[in-house]
C-alpha cells in the first residue's frame, strides 16, 4: 500500500471514529456518488483529492508530499451541518498525525452553498478541504 493511500485510509477512519458518536449518526462514504435521498443524520464523503506539492529532497532520495483530500458534508441544516463539520475539526484536530500514517493533517476553512435533495426542502453542503503532509522515500508514488 502507498502512504498516500495509507494515509487516506487513516483519514477515513479517523472520520468514521470521530462521528460515530453522533446520534443519528451521517453515513460516511469514500469517493461514492451523492444519494438522491439524504440521511438523516447527514452524510459525509471523503474525496481522494490531489496531491498539490512534491519537493524532493537529496541524500537520500525523498519527497516531501502535500497531499489535499476534500471532505464533502451534507446536512438537511444549519445546525446539523455546523455540528458535523465542528465534529470533523475536532477529530483531526485531536490526532493531526492520524496515529502515524501522515506527519501532520490540517483542515482548512469550508466553502458552504445549498443544494436539492428529494427528502429535504432544502439542505446545505459544504467541502472542506484537508491536507495531509507526508514524506516518501524513492518516487513520489511510494
Amino acid at each position: 500500500m502507498s502512504l498516500r493511500e495509507a494515509a487516506l485510509t487513516a483519514l477515513f477512519a479517523r472520520l468514521n471514529a470521530s462521528l460515530a458518536a453522533r446520534n443519528p449518526a451521517p453515513v460516511i462514504r469514500r469517493n461514492e456518488t451523492v444519494p438522491q435521498r439524504l440521511p438523516q443524520g447527514g452524510l459525509v464523503v471523503l474525496r481522494d483529492g490531489e496531491s498539490v506539492s512534491e519537493t524532493p529532497i537529496l541524500s537520500p532520495l525523498a519527497f516531501a508530499i502535500e497531499h489535499r483530500a476534500e471532505i464533502e458534508v451534507l446536512a438537511a441544516d444549519n445546525a446539523l451541518l455546523d455540528a458535523l463539520l465542528v465534529t470533523i475539526a475536532a477529530g483531526i484536530t485531536a490526532d493531526p498525525m492520524l496515529g502515524g500514517a501522515v506527519e501532520w493533517a490540517q483542515p482548512g476553512s469550508a466553502d458552504i452553498e445549498d443544494v436539492e435533495f428529494e427528502s429535504a426542502a432544502s439542505a446545505r453542503a459544504a467541502s472542506l478541504p484537508v491536507t495531509l503532509f507526508f514524506t516518501v522515500a524513492g518516487s513520489p508514488l511510494a
